[in-house]
């Protein structure tokens, strides 16, 4: 494998730093899926954590790193889950944490960010509109500016998601064979992706993103950033426009597939999840089950595991998306 911006020993270091509260997290075959799916489904859940996703293991990184070196502040754009982590994990290193966010964000999303002591900064646009205001604020403050998926902390951090699945290979029956990951800004993807390539290179990863927010998925395929001028999904974790360089040349050496969905198959894997797995999650965690549903030849007979990212979901908006229609026909 080419060599990435990612260090396979850094990662196994990580796990040393990063609260065991984010790691170690159940793997576990769903068999209540499986006749709608067609195929072996294994759930990697990510959501039984403080922040109910998986970007504390990120988070825990950065803060740590921050706290050795003395700083005392930091700023990040989110589209809401990195901003909850980054919270979490800076309050118990007595960071003054800064997330600037849209003030169109799940209202629940916003409303953890506070609780858990970070300073909330909204603006009146998407995720990239957040991203240059941090940008600005960082400058202005001289303080250290947090990007998601571009700082090596985060994908490293989410890397050792990869350590876990590989660890269990050896103990799977049948083994699983495909890997379906999120994809918004990279970070789970690259490193995931990375260590899957260099300790796994016969399990296929896939990365999904919704028809509505594609930008990584058109870069992917067509070899450089393609950005786009808006995005229109609920999926809001995965919602950028703008690719980084950076990232896309990692996320090409580590993916071997990246596939769109459409908004109903997101809302039917939610609605799945729910019913079968008792699983109340976020667009984005349910991306792996809508690419299953869009593509079931392709995996028809194999194993596949599909990462449950997040579970921070405003409670009415759920409700009217599972809700709107019975789960029979998705």
């Amino acid at each position: 494998m080419q060599d990435t911006r990612l260090d396979t020993a850094r990662i196994r270091a990580a796990r040393r730093v990063i609260d065991p509260i984010f790691l170690d997290t159940p793997l576990y075959r769903c068999q209540a899926l499986e006749p709608d799916l067609g195929c072996t489904v294994s759930i990697k859940l990510e959501t039984a954590n403080p922040v109910r996703s998986f970007k504390g293991r990120g988070t825990e990184l950065v803060a740590s790193l921050l706290a050795e070196n003395g700083s005392r502040a930091v700023v990040c754009a989110s589209a809401g889950n990195l901003g909850q982590a980054l919270a979490w994990s800076g309050r118990g290193r007595r960071l003054d944490v800064t997330v600037v966010a849209s003030r169109f964000a799940p209202a629940a999303k916003l409303d953890r960010i506070r609780a858990l002591g970070a300073r909330l900064e909204l603006v009146d646009g998407d995720f990239d509109m957040a991203r240059e205001r941090a940008a600005a604020i960082a400058r202005y403050a001289g303080i250290r500016l947090v990007e998601d998926s571009l700082d090596i902390e985060t994908c490293e951090g989410a890397a050792t998601i990869g350590l876990e699945l590989v660890d269990t290979l050896v103990d799977t029956a049948p083994p699983f064979d495909a890997v379906l990951i999120a994809l918004g800004g990279g970070a789970m993807a690259t490193g995931v992706g990375h260590v899957l390539k260099a300790l796994a290179p016969g399990v296929e990863v896939i990365c999904v993103q919704p028809l509505g927010a594609p930008a990584m998925t058109h870069s992917w395929h067509q070899r450089r950033v393609v950005t786009t001028d808006s995005t229109d999904t609920i999926a809001d974790g995965v919602a950028g426009r703008c690719p980084i360089p950076a990232v896309l040349d990692d996320l090409l050496l580590v993916v071997d597939d990246a596939v769109l969905v459409r908004e109903t198959s997101i809302i039917a894997g939610m609605r799945l999840l729910l019913h079968h797995a008792g699983l109340v999650v976020e667009p984005s965690a349910a991306l792996g089950i809508a690419a299953i549903l869009e593509n079931r030849d392709r995996f028809a007979g194999r194993h596949v595991v599909t990462i449950v990212c997040g579970s921070n979901v405003d409670v009415d908006a759920y409700h009217r998306w599972v809700g709107a229609a019975p789960l029979h026909g998705v």
